[in-house]
């Protein structure tokens, strides 16, 4: 049986989105932010045949974005009308063995399969790749030109809700975002979102076309790498580019599963196949 979750549903979420901590990293951070219904979020799970008492799977919407988890067998028809019955539906996304069964439900889609990764200390941080670099901590005031150097990143998606939804990130404090700026202009960020007690989510790494390979993504993850881990949390993030993912795990990060988004183009009619 599906329903929707509600606080008193707390335990056994965490229950289930536990044993795997680290790939459900949005889902426990978003709960543990905003909780089980407000007006941006809201969260859906179907409950065990063989024990009431414990859920299964679990679907979150935060705006138009749909994060899903599950440990085995779930209800595909149950958990897709609820996804599809949002008209602004924008993706799906989760642990890629969880995520392969609603490929023939969805609207027309991109598919984008990546490498999710994790860092756990600063050992291989090095000074250097700040050295000579002034990297700034973006304010609600720097939303609009984060945006505008995201929507020239070719392999980004567009959203409606970008600037609306960095500005809640940052005024809530469930996120912060790093840049540099070179003569005014922003040339490369670097974003954390889903931040909770226990880690952060890297998210938005990017560098401008005409300023890449100076270093500018490099400085801007190392510092914002070295300020989470300084609060006793760890990071995670995902990756499928080869080149990118060198820096990664030459800046410490080990991979640790595959996670997939459901990329929808939107021009097409929502409806169940």
């Amino acid at each position: 049986m599906i329903r929707k979750l509600t606080e008193a549903d707390y335990e056994a979420f965490m229950e289930l989105v536990s044993q795997e901590s680290s790939l459900n990293l949005f889902l426990i951070g978003d709960v543990e932010n905003f909780g089980f219904s407000t007006p941006f979020q809201e969260l859906w799970g179907e409950w065990s045949a063989s024990d009431q008492t414990k859920l299964s799977a679990v679907l979150l919407r935060y705006y138009h974005s749909y994060v899903f988890y599950a440990l085995d067998r779930f209800d595909l028809e149950g958990f897709s009308e609820i996804i599809l019955a949002d008209k602004k539906l924008e993706v799906l996304s989760g642990k890629q063995d969880s995520l392969q069964a609603f490929a023939s439900h969805l609207p027309k889609h991109e598919i984008k399969t990546t490498y999710f990764a994790e860092l756990e200390d600063d050992s291989r941080l090095s000074q250097d790749d700040i050295k000579g670099f002034e990297v700034k901590k973006a304010t609600v005031h720097d939303v609009v030109k984060i945006v505008s150097l995201r929507d020239q990143i070719q392999e980004f998606g567009r959203s409606a809700d970008a600037e609306e939804a960095l500005k809640h990130t940052l005024e809530s404090g469930t996120g912060r975002t790093y840049y540099v700026e070179v003569n005014t202009e922003t040339v490369a960020c670097v974003s954390t979102t889903a931040e909770c007690s226990m880690a952060a989510m890297i998210v938005g790494v990017c560098t401008h076309p005409l300023h890449r390979k100076r270093g500018y993504a490099s400085a801007c993850m190392v510092a914002l790498c070295r300020d989470v881990l300084a609060e006793g949390r760890s990071l995670c993030l995902c990756y499928d580019n080869p080149a990118a993912g060198a820096i990664y795990k030459r800046l410490g990060f080990q991979d640790i599963g595959m996670w997939t988004m459901y990329q929808i183009k939107r021009e097409e009619s929502f409806s169940l196949k």
